[in-house]
């Protein structure tokens, strides 16, 4: 195809192709046009994937699958910001209020791919900005090479936006950190046992990622991903939560894999993000308990965030309520388990209470 030819087939401008173009093989597009060109190799022959693999010297092009992956990305970017300055930037956003017990306010920030980007502050100090991204990947493994790569601008340019924000030196402004993603599956074109395992896969996608290359994370070979869902894929690390006929979901060391399969039984997406929000409002805010321990300090924290406030957060994440469902008290169990956060609730409340003892 001319320039303009495969620049209209993919849906993007010339200027765009051309810059592609342009930059030479050191040139890495963003994480929206990879996924454009991830669609546009899926959809090729098998004749033109295999001239594109031996173009690149792979030992194969990326598995694809026949049938179309629709999966909704949700970043989670927690930084400890501090109480006073959570006070400040909450006085311009609108509080929540939807019955949440940790006190927050939120507010829409612009972000250059996200399809929607919020920023939750909570009144203990802890922000956290939630991106949403969908995804039409050809592959498990491109969804988690973009991951891995997207985090690594995702995370900069979220302390740059704190800094607009704060209007503060960015040598002042904390740095965000990654702790767990949620995937919500929208579809897939697997079918039982496979579909389970490529679940259990999109919950730790390290598996499928080389992240030790000089040039950043790469895919694994293509017969990687074929052989892990055709033979099926588990660790002891990944706690499953979903109920039969109802929902698969699985908790992993890098975040929560979701698929309803009945819409008026099964959790929600914001039920979902709203107990992701909370565990990692949480963590960062034990997170900079246990920095003043390392550093030598003794930790002090506002009264009302002192460890009965843990103690308090503790209960909550970990006692059932009367109107929730087996599926809520299955979700939070998983998700604590696998980012550690009952364990740092405690430390960190026998931290703040021995301090002012």
């Amino acid at each position: 195809m001319s320039l303009r030819d495969f620049a209209a087939y993919l849906g993007v401008s010339d200027r765009t192709v051309s810059n592609w173009e342009g930059g030479g093989s050191g040139y890495q597009p963003r994480a929206e046009s990879q996924a454009v060109l991830d669609t546009a190799l899926g959809r090729a022959s098998d004749d033109a994937k295999a001239r594109f693999a031996a173009a690149l010297g792979t030992r194969g092009a990326t598995p694809r699958v026949a049938g179309r992956i629709e999966v909704d990305s949700h970043k989670f970017l927690p930084v400890f910001i501090g109480v006073e300055r959570a006070r400040r930037l909450r006085a311009h956003m609108t509080s929540t209020v939807n019955g949440q017990w940790l006190e927050s306010s939120s507010a829409r920030v612009d972000h250059p791919e996200a399809q929607d980007c919020v920023l939750h502050v909570f009144a203990c100090g802890a922000a956290v900005f939630h991106l949403i991204q969908p995804h039409v990947p050809a592959a498990l493994t491109d969804l988690a090479v973009w991951r891995y790569r997207s985090y690594a601008s995702d995370l900069p340019w979220a302390r740059d936006k704190l800094r607009d924000l704060l209007d503060e030196d960015r040598a002042r402004v904390p740095n965000p950190e990654y702790v767990l993603s949620l995937y919500w599956l929208a579809s897939g074109p697997w079918t039982g046992n496979t579909h389970d395992t490529a679940l259990r896969l999109l919950s730790t996608p390290s598996v499928l990622v080389d992240r030790g290359t000089p040039g950043g994370p790469t895919p694994l070979d293509a017969t990687v991903e074929e052989a892990l869902l055709a033979t099926g894929f588990d660790h002891p690390d990944i706690v499953s939560f979903g109920v039969r006929g109802v929902s698969t979901a699985y908790a992993g060391w890098s975040g929560v894999a979701y698929a309803s399969h009945s819409h008026e039984r099964s959790l929600s997406i914001n039920e979902l993000v709203s107990c992701e929000l909370t565990v990692q409002a949480l963590w960062c805010f034990t997170r900079q308990i246990q920095q003043m321990v390392e550093d030598g300090q003794d930790p002090s924290m506002p009264e009302q965030y002192g460890w009965r406030f843990l103690r308090a957060a503790y209960s909550r994440l970990t006692t059932a309520r009367a109107q929730e469902t087996a599926q809520h008290v299955l979700m939070r169990e998983a998700i604590m388990k696998t980012s550690g956060l009952a364990e740092r609730l405690r430390a960190a409340q026998d931290a703040l209470r021995e301090s002012v003892g």
